[in-house]
């Protein structure tokens, strides 16, 4: 087969995020997030696990960096743990924290790598949730005090910023769904987390751009591609409605065009918003959600087969029967042609100026065999797959500008624990070895040749 060439200057890189990797939960004067008060309590995580020690990475940072370059990652994307810079949420700034990413993004320049940095990664102080969290704007106020410290501190270095990560998990998973932290069951609240997530976004890009001279500043969402589980109305007005739920009340206000009326509608018609709608919304906070951003981050690992709910105003339901494909070990189908649709969708409909691709991977279990390598051929499969249709999709016209697979090693996999393994670096637990898998060395060729097979 002949290479398919990416563009020159396009960036290979990997993610993380803090919780998930780096332990030392407290160490050094961080303070408590919301995700170790969420793992310590019982039956919240599956395996009754904690990120407390995790993958280590906040003493072994300098081996871990050692890694990626030995590798050839050209971009390394991590969150900050916003604990650790300013442990009560707002106030008193803990300079061992700023110090310690400071190093980190040091290490990376020297060796090579492109540092992308994601201030919000799900691990809000807990000092801000016992002041009502995301629900209420002052979270939003807090953020950007937290936001206007650390990039003074290294926006000398760092050009590239995510504000948040995923705000459809830190809000309505977290809050309506209650399968993340801090846990709820309130969807209302999930909306207002919401709101004040995407307005703290948009209140942080200008103070970004003071801090941060000539940075590229963007926002990175979840998305998934919505399908009929069988062409009936019924379906396909479950497909819109679940389209609303999960990508378009996220991207449209980014973009101007306000959360969807007829989303609104439906939250009304349902109960879940009052009649006089969206009370938590401001004057000037569209406005300022819209702010002006240099690229969208896309995280995309599978489709949704979506049926409608049974009875008046039923929700939306996914459809595991006619959710047919290869699966992962998360139980996510392998849908690479999703990934293409997506990335097309959101060029022709919102035209943001440049896209990375912030995650795409997949859950395998494959450890190391006799030989002492893992033999992860399905997750090369996967890649290769999404890599194929990321190429697609540039050559219609996508800007696509990089591609960062998740994840960089095996890590805490928020309410899964330790029972996925996601990384293209395996991780001993017990030991903290890492050992590059075969997709690891697989990558590097595809950085080094920057072409797919």
């Amino acid at each position: 087969m002949s290479k398919l060439s990416f563009p020159n200057g396009f960036l290979w890189g990997t993610a993380t995020a803090s919780y998930q990797i780096e332990g030392a939960w407290q160490e050094d004067g961080k303070g408590e997030s919301i995700w170790d008060r969420f793992a310590h309590t019982p039956g919240k995580i599956l395996d009754g696990s904690t990120g407390d020690v995790a993958c280590d990475h906040y003493h072994r940072w300098p081996e871990d960096v050692a890694l990626m370059k030995s590798l050839g990652l050209q971009a390394y994307r991590f969150s900050i743990a916003w604990p650790r810079i300013l442990p009560e949420g707002v106030g008193s700034v803990n300079q061992k924290g700023v110090d310690f990413y400071s190093r980190l993004v040091d290490a990376l320049l020297e060796a090579g790598i492109v540092p992308f940095v994601t201030l919000y990664h799900w691990d809000l102080p807990q000092a801000i949730q016992d002041r009502g969290g995301w629900p209420t704007r002052f979270a939003a106020e807090a953020f950007v005090e937290y936001v206007d410290v650390i990039t003074r501190a290294l926006g000398d270095r760092v050009k590239h910023w995510i504000t948040h990560n995923e705000p459809w998990c830190s809000s309505l998973l977290s809050h309506q769904i209650g399968e993340h932290a801090p846990g709820w069951k309130d969807w209302r609240a999930g909306l207002a987390a919401a709101h004040h997530i995407l307005l703290s976004h948009g209140w942080a890009v200008p103070v970004i751009r003071r801090n941060s001279p000539n940075a590229e500043v963007g926002i990175t969402l979840n998305f998934t591609v919505a399908v009929a589980a069988e062409r009936t109305p019924e379906n396909l007005n479950a497909v819109r409605l679940f389209d609303g739920y999960f990508n378009r009340w996220f991207v449209d206000p980014l973009y101007g065009r306000r959360y969807p009326a007829d989303m609104v509608e439906a939250y009304q018609k349902a109960g879940i918003l009052s009649p006089a709608g969206l009370d938590f919304v401001q004057d000037g906070d569209m406005d300022a959600i819209a702010a002006y951003t240099d690229f969208l981050g896309v995280n995309y690992y599978s489709r949704s087969v979506v049926k409608a709910g049974q009875g008046e105003n039923a929700w939306p339901v996914e459809d595991a029967e006619h959710a047919t494909l290869e699966r992962t070990d998360m139980g996510w189908e392998v849908y690479p042609q999703g990934l293409y649709d997506l990335l097309c969708r959101l060029h022709f409909e919102y035209q943001p100026a440049r896209i990375y691709i912030t995650e795409n991977g997949a859950s395998y279990a494959d450890g190391p065999g006799a030989d002492g390598r893992v033999h992860d051929e399905r997750r090369i499969r996967y890649l290769r797959s999404h890599f194929l249709a990321a190429y697609k999709a540039i050559a219609a016209g996508v800007p696509l500008a990089g591609y960062f697979v998740w994840s960089f090693m095996d890590n805490f996999e928020w309410a899964k624990g330790y029972t996925q393994r996601f990384g293209i670096v395996w991780v001993d637990y017990a030991t903290q070895a890492r050992i590059p898998k075969d997709s690891a060395y697989w990558f590097q060729q595809v950085i080094a040749d920057n072409a797919v097979e």
